[in-house]
């Protein structure tokens, strides 16, 4: 390592001997480093396993995927070595709240038990931190959406003149989803750089000197796309110093990944274009009409192109798209009016940053735009999505693997790819196909929980086919006897939010007819967090889920004792992306069902399943209602998939389960 190009090193009395079988059981065995300085650690082989191929890999700038069930202990297992390793680290994980979790606990438990003198730095995105420009902006105009947001101006400014970080994760008085933060934080494409008055004391760039300087860094995966690989933020040293890069919760890779080889040019983008150029114009142009008339065009002809797409949400093959009546025209309309916005913006750039600023937004959003509108590229799929809050133009490439290993093989640096779900019973190959990772090194370690006697996996008989209209209801019927014998304690997660809500209205009722006094808890009445913690409160509490409880949800104990899944989760085939992908498998000669969406579907209910057994005291059913798993060919490749559960079709089995006391060990 010392004497490579890309190696740091930064505690030489650390390397290969400590790295090896013997230093790492030193560290992790019974009675070993980490046992002796945190009195929650247990010794789990699985562990000990994992973090010797964490640290060969390492050790060899290899690449590596590494599936560790739950309750491996995967976070100690990679930062262990990578701590131990003397190089610098990129850590990145699937959301900021991991990201808290890393940097507040995990790391600092680990770098005190082993007593290494390492520096650590927690990096977000620049939309997480107060933008000292942007709040001046804010405090000096007059109208405000509610008069909450002038309260919370208040607060962030007071929070401003004290923090030293910016972060507003910190400010706990004011609400994440707080409308003013959107006025008081900046975008990549509204940011002065170097030109702002206040770049001295940006809490942004303060942030990311601390990363430049520190041994391990703590990103999250959308920012470790947009700005090390796309080198979009400027960060573009951190990933060339760096001789390892950690990926946890890998799972979301693939989807991040596509987001982010791709492009988009939605109504939000637009709609802050239109007003901050009319603001700047106020400001600095005043005298010239013009700028106001563009951007009032602008506006126009958005709220144009919304008729033509009608209010129905969801996702739209740019070719069906265009068959639309209106909507080419209204295209056309609006790529016209950017352009005479662009063209009106570059000619008034030099009276002012902030309208070379915006020029330059406009020029960007038009490239977008027309590459949307005339790419004929195969490799690619275009296509529109609605919702409540607006509309977008999307293109991604149907595949990002040849662009993401180019990232990987061109680096002289260990790769470190890890998740809970990642693999079909030890089988990585949709993953490493995905991500372009055929070369990779892969490990599986499976979970030390005994899900054997504590978990059981219910399939009931006699349910309709999941597509029928009647499933769902069959699904609260079936639902009711087990919830019963449980005493609530649920999820009741649900593949579509058509079948939630449906759910919901005939659960209430059976609940009431049946005498079942549990509280209700429904996603999309209150936000995640508040609904997780009145869950764990309540201790009978029913709740109901979609997509967003499938992962990254850990309620330890008996008030999570049953998780009740309504059907296979395979994917839309109408989403465009989808479609396109299982078209080009299909062109080159594989086949869509097997290679593609199998896999993925028994990946997603893994996902979804891991919510039940979350510690080795959980006990609990898994409850899935969908008659393929025992009726088709491939049902049992799936199931094969999940925790080594007793398996039953019985609703006594189910009965006993929770009338019997817990096995003791």
């Amino acid at each position: 390592m010392p004497g490579h190009p890309f190696a740091t090193v930064r505690a030489p009395h650390f390397g290969s001997r400590i790295l090896n079988t013997d230093g790492l059981r030193a560290i992790f065995g019974p009675g070993g480093l980490l046992a002796r300085n945190l009195s929650a650690y247990r010794f789990r082989p699985q562990q000990l396993a994992m973090a010797e191929a964490i640290a060969h890999a390492i050790e060899g700038r290899g690449q590596l995927i590494a599936e560790a069930g739950t309750g491996t202990g995967k976070t100690f297992a990679y930062l262990v070595p990578a701590l131990l390793s003397g190089g610098k680290v990129i850590v990145s994980t699937g959301t900021k709240t991991l990201q808290d979790q890393l940097f507040q606990r995990d790391l600092p438990l680990v770098r005190d038990a082993l007593k290494v003198p390492v520096t650590v730095a927690l990096l977000k995105g620049r939309g997480n931190y107060v933008c000292h420009h942007h709040l001046a902006r804010a405090a000096a105009q007059s109208t405000f959406a509610s008069r909450a947001d002038v309260l919370y101006l208040k607060r962030i400014g007071s929070f401003a003149r004290t923090s030293t970080t910016g972060d507003k994760s910190e400010l706990a008085d004011v609400p994440e989803n707080a409308g003013i933060w959107s006025d008081v934080t900046s975008t990549r494409e509204n940011c002065l750089g170097s030109e702002c008055a206040h770049y001295g004391e940006c809490f942004v760039m303060n942030a990311r000197k601390d990363a430049l300087a520190a041994d391990v860094v703590v990103v999250n995966h959308h920012l470790f796309f947009a700005d090390i690989m796309l080198k979009d933020e400027g960060l573009n040293d951190l990933l060339p110093a760096c001789n390892t890069v950690i990926l946890d919760e890998a799972h979301q890779l693939p989807d991040t990944a596509t987001l982010f080889f791709g492009e988009e040019i939605g109504a939000g983008q637009l709609g802050e274009l239109a007003r901050d150029a009319e603001v700047e114009r106020l400001r600095s142009a005043r005298d010239y009409e013009p700028l106001r008339d563009a951007a009032q065009s602008l506006a126009q002809a958005m709220r144009r192109f919304r008729l033509s797409i009608g209010d129905v949400p969801g996702k739209v093959a740019q070719t069906d798209a265009m068959r639309r009546p209106d909507f080419d025209q209204a295209l056309q309309a609006l790529a016209a009016t950017l352009e005479s916005l662009s063209k009106e913006l570059g000619s008034q750039a030099e009276r002012s940053d902030e309208l070379a600023q915006c020029a330059a937004r406009a020029s960007d959003a038009l490239g977008r735009l027309s590459r949307w509108r005339d790419r004929d590229d195969p490799e690619w799929i275009r296509w529109l999505e609605v919702s409540a809050s607006g509309w977008q133009l999307r293109a991604s490439p149907l595949s990002i693997a040849e662009i993401f290993a180019r990232q990987v093989t061109d680096s002289a640096r260990a790769w470190i790819f890890t998740s809970a779900t990642l693999a079909i019973a030890g089988d990585f190959t949709l993953y490493q196909r995905e991500l372009g990772l055929s070369d990779a090194a892969t490990g599986f370690w499976d979970s030390p929980f005994d899900y054997p006697n504590n978990a059981l996996l219910y399939l009931p008989r006699d349910l309709p086919p999941p597509n029928s209209f009647e499933h769902t209801d069959a699904v609260v019927a079936a639902a009711i006897p087990v919830l019963k014998a449980s005493g609530g304690r649920a999820f009741l997660l649900f593949t579509t939010l058509r079948a939630l809500s449906r759910a919901r209205d005939s659960l209430a009722a059976a609940l009431r007819s049946e005498g079942m006094d549990f509280p209700l808890l429904v996603q999309g009445e209150g936000s995640r967090t508040e609904l997780l913690t009145r869950f764990r409160r309540l201790g009978n509490a029913v709740l109901l889920g979609s997509q967003s409880f499938w992962e990254g949800v850990d309620v330890q104990g008996e008030a999570l004792s049953v998780v009740i899944i309504d059907k296979l989760p395979f994917a839309p085939p109408d989403d465009p992306l989808f479609a396109a992908r299982l078209d080009r498998i299909a062109r080159d000669g594989g086949n869509p069902f097997v290679d593609y969406q199998l896999p993925q579907a028994a990946i997603s209910l893994k996902q979804g399943a891991g919510r039940l057994i979350r510690s080795e005291s959980d006990r609990g059913v898994l409850m899935i209602c969908d008659r393929r798993l025992a009726e088709k060919p491939y049902g049992r490749k799936i199931w094969q998939a999940l925790p080594p559960m007793r398996r039953t079709r019985e609703l006594a089995d189910v009965v006993e389960f929770f009338a019997t006391a817990p096995v003791e060990h």
